[in-house]
């Protein structure tokens, strides 16, 4: 199984986009959604920003109940601070993140070099169950419009939110479809047995763990018929979670989803799976290798080392083009053969 990772990656890095809010700079960017539009290839990236540090002190954004951007600022030496996860900080017993998370579009004529479109703002948080940012946004084409779900991240908890648009300027806030905690939710991009179905991932470290589970639903808005789809495998690449990419691929030999993995050292990779055309419900192989792990230099090094990551991809025929986030910090480009990761699976079975 041949991953070829494009030409340029990078393609994009934090310095290519300004700061959106005043006063901040572009931390990361991270795991975008794809789609086309009009001939061009968009990304709706996940970009985090957060304040200048100042010597012995520590700042974070986040929203207000008013919607306005606040700056928390808290001394290094505050006994009640626990900076020991760079993504998290925890304080006094409660959570923040070190970054404010907001979905930003870019587009590209060639798929490589991507650019802002003034005519296409970004999307913001909006509410108190996004307070704390919105982050690694999925895309589907559904019946001619564009559903984007997202994880949304507040004191509330991690939950699910879905807007939905016909042109990319102009949304509908659909709010929360799933409740916390649940992230790595993806559509699949046509109906099932009458049903649309979604990838989702409730989060349970107690009991049970972070595991890929399939739902159903009459109307996108109302969820059911919630059942386990997979589970991490221990000893291997995804022992400790797994979670959905982007919309399942229909091919003659089932859907056919590429998936991350994470293992007890926090080292993400891609995998795929295949489930029945009929029963999604029915996983008929998985992968026992990666389809793409952290080998370069800007895979295994930056914000969060040691890291791909994919909400999205483009496919013509049997070429996958995947957009990936590398080490919580640049977008990267590669491309994989689907006949090639089907006969992989039929090995692998």
């Amino acid at each position: 199984m041949s991953t070829l990772r494009k030409p340029l990656s990078p393609i994009l890095s934090p310095g290519d986009l300004a700061p959106w809010y005043e006063s901040m700079r572009v931390e990361c960017l991270l795991n975008p959604g794809v789609f086309r539009l009009d001939g061009r290839i968009g990304l709706i990236l996940r970009v985090a920003e957060r304040p200048a540090q100042a010597e012995g002190e520590l700042s974070f954004p986040y929203y207000s109940p008013e919607g306005e951007i606040k700056v928390r600022r808290i001394s290094r030496q505050d006994p009640g601070l626990d900076l020991s996860d760079p993504r998290v900080i925890n304080w006094r017993g409660d959570d923040y993140l070190t970054t404010i998370s907001y979905l930003r579009l870019v587009f590209s004529e060639d798929g490589i070099h991507f650019h802002e479109d003034p005519a296409y703002p970004p999307l913001l948080p909006e509410g108190k169950y996004e307070s704390f940012g919105i982050e690694d946004c999925r895309v589907a084409l559904i019946g001619g419009r564009w559903y984007l779900t997202y994880t949304a991240v507040s004191p509330n908890g991690v939950t699910v939110g879905m807007r939905s648009t016909s042109d990319w300027k102009s949304f509908t806030n659909h709010g929360v479809i799933l409740p916390p905690h649940n992230k790595d939710c993806a559509l699949f991009e046509e109906k099932v047995g009458g049903k649309y179905l979604m990838l989702h991932r409730p989060s349970s470290p107690e009991i049970g763990g972070n595991y890929i589970w399939l739902a159903e639903s009459p109307d996108l808005l109302h969820w059911g018929n919630h059942r386990c789809l997979a589970r991490t495998r221990e000893g291997s690449w995804d022992s400790a979670r797994v979670g959905a990419g982007c919309s399942p691929i229909r091919t003659p030999e089932g859907w056919l989803m590429i998936y991350h993995g994470a293992d007890r050292d926090n080292r993400y990779c891609l995998g795929a799976m295949l489930l029945d055309t009929d029963d999604p419900s029915i996983v008929l192989a998985r992968g026992q290798e990666p389809l793409l792990s952290p080998q370069m230099p800007y895979e295994k090094e930056g914000f969060f080392g040691n890291v791909v990551f994919s909400n999205g991809q483009i496919v013509d025929g049997d070429r996958i083009t995947m957009y990936y986030g590398a080490s919580d910090q640049f977008i990267c480009r590669a491309e994989l053969s689907v006949n090639e990761i089907l006969d992989s699976l039929k090995q692998g079975k």
